[in-house]
């Protein structure tokens, strides 16, 4: 179910606006009941949360030699590096880089892996480099006919082709492929659930059966682990029949036990897994939160954390993403995403939001504790990988 721009466009730039001054779960006490909810826990709960603490005392003793400006930086990942990669490096200090298409279009591997190198050798510590290479409809490596002779089917149509054989078989041969190319971080496995052959996630989404979806999650984690290729599973809450927030903000009115039951079944087998990250989407999830997408809503980070149990990276789905830009600005979103609880924001507009979540961290608005916290979840998940 999506509500018009006009109808979501006030209620969300109020929300906004009040996430200013303090990031707010966003239910109100009659709704909780109505959805059979237990009762949250503070926002305050949620944005200060630890990180794991196995902590090794290497990733310690980094975080206690950067600087603040470099721990902002870590909570960048960077969309569409482009000519000015090296600058953003010495300039912003970012966690990690997205790669797209372009950067792969029409070139063969060895320009890849120096291009990939040369980032690295810029950066202080060493960068998540991650695509999203998830076949079918969404690759951005294997399309290149300089690296695969044809790009990776859709899990699904893997599994039609060939069952879990053929499916263990893709995701190895995707791991290597991005490894071999200085490429750690996929941005995939889709865990979201959905039937509906118009729904805009329909491709893109393993099976209508939600514990089908959670075999495949297990088993693509599993994979990735053992080859210290890093998982996000995306996109939590859920992204079921909604439409395309690339376009416009969705908006979903089911039930949360629907979530319990159906949506939220492959993220806790992924978490279980051991996945790396969630990546949360932009859509408003009525029964978590009715003012706020749950990218930017305190407590859907919280059902994550708490309820799912989740300790690893949490970050955003793309930022300036029309769900998002057509109602906020840019600095807002992004010291909006930290305040409620986003380890890591996927982000192509670094040279805005970094400067204005420097100035909340400068000001107080956003806590050195919760910096901290979630600095240490990313250099944690950098050390499983084996780049520190």
């Amino acid at each position: 179910m999506t509500k018009t721009k006009r109808g979501i466009s006030s209620v969300l730039a109020a929300a906004l606006l009040c996430s200013l001054c303090a990031c707010s779960g966003g239910n109100s006490s009659s709704s909780k009941a109505e959805s059979g909810r237990p009762a949250e826990s503070s926002a305050a709960e949620v944005t200060t949360a630890e990180a794991p603490t196995e902590a090794k005392s290497g990733v310690d003793e980094l975080l206690d030699g950067m600087s603040t400006e470099e721990k902002v930086g870590q909570m960048f990942y960077v969309c569409w590096p482009d000519a000015n990669a090296l600058s953003r490096i010495e300039n912003y200090h970012p966690g990690g880089f997205v790669l797209f298409g372009v950067d792969f279009a029409d070139k063969d591997a060895d320009e890849i892996k120096s291009t990939i190198a040369a980032y690295q050798s810029a950066s202080k510590i060493p960068m998540l480099i991650g695509v999203d290479e998830e076949g079918g409809t969404v690759v951005r490596v294997s399309d290149n006919p300089n690296l695969r002779d044809s790009a990776f089917m859709s899990p699904k149509d893997t599994y039609l082709s060939g069952g879990w054989e053929a499916v263990e078989a893709a995701e190895s041969e995707k791991a290597d492929l991005l490894l071999s190319l200085g490429v750690n971080v996929n941005n995939a496995p889709v865990a979201d659930v959905t039937g509906n052959t118009e729904s805009f996630m329909y491709d893109r989404s393993f099976s209508s059966d939600p514990e089908t979806v959670s075999d495949y999650i297990r088993r693509t984690v599993a994979i990735c682990k053992q080859k210290k290729l890093g998982t996000v599973l995306k996109h939590f809450p859920g992204y079921g029949d909604n439409t395309d927030t690339h376009e416009d903000m969705a908006y979903d009115a089911k039930p949360y036990e629907d979530f319990q039951n159906f949506d939220f079944v492959p993220f806790k087998a992924g978490i279980d897994s051991g996945a790396d990250a969630v990546m949360v989407a932009h859509n408003i999830v009525a029964s978590i939160d009715e003012n706020m997408p749950a990218s930017l809503s305190a407590e859907a980070h919280r059902v994550l954390r708490d309820e799912l149990g989740f300790d690893g990276v949490i970050m955003t789905d793309e930022l300036s993403m029309a769900a998002i830009s057509n109602y906020t600005g840019d600095e807002a979103a992004a010291v909006t995403a930290i305040k409620c609880g986003n380890d890591l924001l996927c982000c192509s507009n670094v040279e805005a939001q970094y400067p204005a979540v420097l100035a909340a961290v400068q000001n107080g608005e956003i806590s050195e504790e919760q910096i901290d916290a979630s600095v240490r979840r990313i250099l944690l998940w950098k050390q499983k990988l084996g780049l520190i």
